[in-house]
């Protein structure tokens, strides 16, 4: 199937979701609506060329090459586009081994991604070996949960990040996973690990109250969900114990989603969790309506690349 045909497909057949607790005939008697698109990535890896004929299930899937084409194409659709990325950026294939992640961010700048966050593969090199590649980045990086204020990443990373498109005030904030036993504490030094929850509920407020946001969006390294674990903070767990977000954009658990989960806030209210699994083989497409009054639906499907 061509991509074209398969966006045309899914767009059509996804069903609008009502975020907050408005209903969907405010969109009936409005001339005009504004669109925000939200493209999004998780867990490239390194992954800069397509998987070969002989790649088994992924076989011809992925590559750089064609995730510009695609993005370029949705961008044309649509200029209120972001473009995010949740983290894992960095490991496994050579490119990353010889470049060190050089190569990774370029191109990243070469899309024109607005933002990523930061997962626990990106302290492969160690501490020391990311900010050495931030020149290379011509986007945002975006943590609110790890303070690295007694590390070299103070004052590169931000906690939240602000957008406008076509009047629509969009807030971007990151979270990250507990790196304590995942990595080397060598690797990222004095780097603390604050809760995702208090912490979402602090951003939260500042985006929604303090800077009169119309769309919230997490970009998270937390994980999908851990039903071996249920204690463990995950997208579905940190959605359930916090409001005002509008869509968590999901890494570390490579879980492939055809769409976005519905999930109930503290409030009842609706939100989307989604995670389009790993190494560029899909792109996340979320579509955002406004009306006049800034009430919102959206949809949303995973693109295969």
């Amino acid at each position: 199937m061509k991509r074209r045909d398969f966006i045309q497909q899914t767009s059509a057949t996804a069903a609008l979701v009502t975020i907050g607790g408005f209903g969907l005939q405010s969109f009936t008697s409005i001339p005009k609506t504004t669109k925000i698109t939200i493209l999004h990535t998780n867990d490239v890896h390194s992954h800069i060329d397509a998987f070969g004929p002989e790649d088994g299930r992924n076989a011809n899937m992925g590559g750089v090459a064609r995730r510009a084409t695609l993005i370029e194409s949705i961008r044309n659709e649509n200029p209120n586009t972001l473009l995010l990325d949740a983290g894992d950026i960095f490991q496994g294939t050579p490119y990353f081994n010889y470049y060190g992640g050089e190569l990774e961010f370029k191109l990243m700048s070469k899309l024109k991604y607005d933002a990523a966050t930061i997962g626990n593969h990106d302290f492969d090199n160690g501490i020391d070996g990311l900010y050495a590649q931030l020149p290379h980045a011509q986007f945002q990086f975006i943590c609110s949960n790890y303070d690295f204020s007694n590390t070299l990443m103070n004052t590169h990373v931000k906690p939240y990040n602000i957008y406008k498109k076509d009047g629509i005030k969009i807030g971007v904030f990151g979270l990250g996973i507990e790196l304590n036993g995942l990595v080397d504490p060598a690797m990222y030094k004095e780097t603390k690990y604050l809760d995702p929850v208090e912490i979402s509920q602090e951003m939260t407020r500042i985006l929604k109250t303090k800077e009169k946001c119309d769309l919230i969006i997490c970009l998270s390294h937390l994980g999908y969900s851990y039903k071996t674990d249920p204690d463990k903070i995950s997208d579905l767990k940190l959605a359930a114990l916090t409001k005002d977000i509008d869509l968590i954009i999901g890494g570390h658990t490579h879980t492939f989603l055809p769409k976005p989960t519905i999930v109930k806030n503290s409030e009842g209210k609706n939100m989307l969790v989604n995670q389009v699994g790993c190494y560029g083989i899909n792109l996340g497409k979320i579509d955002f309506y406004f009306d006049a009054d800034k009430n919102k639906l959206a949809n949303g499907t995973s693109i295969v690349v």
